[in-house]
């Protein structure tokens, strides 16, 4: 997905702040203690609390941390939280997604509508958007795991339905369904993924003018930043021109 991507790689270039760090922890955080209410806290019997390990050791969360989330679950003591999904147009007509895990439902829909609204969007009906996405499990690896014709012979044994290879490395995609089989099977073959998640993947990208470019990655970091936001997905494209300039 062009759009998740090319803002992940923004952030990454410009590096991330101690004060930014901490608000990275707090987000893992949470969807840790989620993760670990919605079944067993146990990752070997919890597909989400393993995708959600491994997205934390990803960003070199501390063990401690990890831990005393998960255990805030099994004590009862983290706070209960809805998981909730909103759809609107960004700047250039581009769709996004934003999944958000909120204690107050009523504050983080009215943060992310006047986010929209401050930078050129508009929320929208869910549904109206999220059909121009596929929602997929999605596995990465490091592109020293191997080649391209290795990687799409691993896909096959792993019961994967593709495999998307790129200077960044592999993306095994499957269904939601599959997820988890075709997850543990990967991890069999290769070791511990980089990353490992349900997402929305865009089907078509949007070329966005620079000018809309760069208002859009304001929104984008708006509502990346805010706390209850846990994902933004897009279908944008941006120029090489504008990704440099932002580097």
């Amino acid at each position: 997905m062009a759009g998740h991507s090319q803002f992940k790689n923004i952030m990454h270039r410009k590096g991330r702040q101690d004060k930014e760090r901490s608000k990275v922890f707090a987000k893992l955080s949470r969807e840790l203690t989620v993760a670990a209410k919605s079944g067993l806290p146990d990752p070997a019997h919890n597909p989400r609390l393993r995708a959600a390990i491994i997205a934390a050791k990803a960003e070199s969360m501390p063990k401690d941390n990890i831990e005393r989330a998960i255990q805030k679950a099994v004590g009862g003591t983290g706070e209960n939280y809805d998981e909730v999904r909103y759809e609107g147009r960004g700047p250039g007509g581009v769709a996004l997604i934003v999944q958000a895990l909120t204690d107050n439902r009523n504050r983080t829909s009215a943060d992310v509508r006047a986010a929209f609204s401050k930078y050129g969007g508009a929320m929208a009906e869910n549904g109206s958007v999220s059909f121009m996405f596929d929602h997929v499990g999605a596995i990465t690896y490091p592109p020293q795991k191997g080649g391209e014709d290795a990687m799409l012979e691993v896909a096959l044994e792993a019961g994967a339905d593709e495999c998307i290879t790129s200077e960044d490395g592999h993306e095994f995609l499957c269904s939601i369904e599959s997820y988890a089989a075709v997850r543990d099977a990967l991890e069999a073959k290769l070791g511990a993924p980089a990353s490992a998640a349900i997402v929305w993947r865009a089907k078509d990208s949007v070329q966005v003018p620079d000018d809309a470019g760069e208002t859009l990655i304001k929104l984008i970091e708006v509502l990346d930043d805010h706390d209850d936001v846990q994902t933004v997905y897009g279908n944008y494209e941006l120029s090489n021109a504008l990704l440099a300039k932002l580097g």
